[in-house]
């Protein structure tokens, strides 16, 4: 099977507008997640997916694939089919797709293998999704971080911006809550399926691509990762608490 990593993109996000290109200690928040992504060695293909020149341009003066598609996707998985189908890889039904959220400068490249293993191990999987452990209220409560609810199978029921699992409003660690973390796999046949379905009540109301595959009778499963300090962008403000951390951390020692 092969190992397709796109990395999609596009400046005009509502609450951060351009912040794909923002400087993160001295780097476009970009270049971080592409050379992160980078540092899993098994990819076949990696690349980033825009509609907007000054992405591409960016990419082409560091050397870094690009395809351009679309500007009319609300959702990133929509970009990413899109992007797949325009490059040059020839694609079977089996082989990987993995989505890596442009906003998620502080990944690692290990999350590659894990939200991947299931799907190399079980045939049945269709897709997952990378679940980061919650371990403090504040991220369990912002209205930015997606959270998840799943079986004790691992499948994915619901994803929501919500506090969730509720428990009367009070948190605790013995919740295992957990918030999805930026990077999805899926089989090129299931996304191509999801891609080719409109948008889904669910998924607008939560503003999530996950409650379309959900709401299609799809199974999607958790890759379960434990809490690291590692965090995303979803506004200015995040900026700061990401170069705070990232200045300790070993990948940017790496490349910067």
């Amino acid at each position: 099977m092969k190992k397709i990593g796109v990395i999609p993109a596009r400046m005009a996000a509502s609450r951060f507008p351009g912040k794909p290109l923002h400087l993160i200690l001295g780097k476009p928040m970009l270049e971080h997640v592409y050379l992160r992504a980078k540092m899993y060695d098994k990819w076949d293909s990696l690349f980033i997916a825009t509609c907007d020149s000054e992405i591409e341009k960016f990419a082409n003066e560091k050397g870094i694939p690009v395809i351009m598609t679309g500007d009319h996707h609300t959702r990133a998985l929509d970009r990413v089919a899109e992007a797949i189908e325009l490059s040059d890889e020839v694609i079977s039904d089996e082989d990987i797709i993995v989505n890596v959220q442009g906003d998620e400068p502080m990944m690692r490249p290990d999350m590659m293998s894990a939200v991947m293993d299931p799907l190399l191990k079980n045939n049945s999987i269709p897709a997952t999704i990378l679940a980061m452990h919650i371990i403090d209220e504040s991220i369990w409560k912002n209205p930015d971080t997606v959270k998840l609810i799943y079986n004790e199978s691992g499948e994915v029921l619901y994803t929501s911006r919500a506090p969730l699992p509720y428990c009367k409003g009070k948190f605790t660690q013995d919740l295992m809550a957990r918030r999805i973390y930026g990077i999805f796999a899926f089989r090129w046949k299931f996304l191509k399926a999801f891609t080719h379905h409109k948008e889904t009540r669910l998924e607008q109301l939560e503003a999530c691509d996950s409650n379309r595959v959900l709401d299609m009778d799809f199974r999607q499963y958790i890759a379960p990762y434990p809490y690291l300090n590692s965090f995303s962008v979803d506004s200015p403000e995040d900026i700061d608490l990401v170069e705070k951390f990232m200045e300790k951390d070993d990948y940017w020692k790496q490349y910067s």
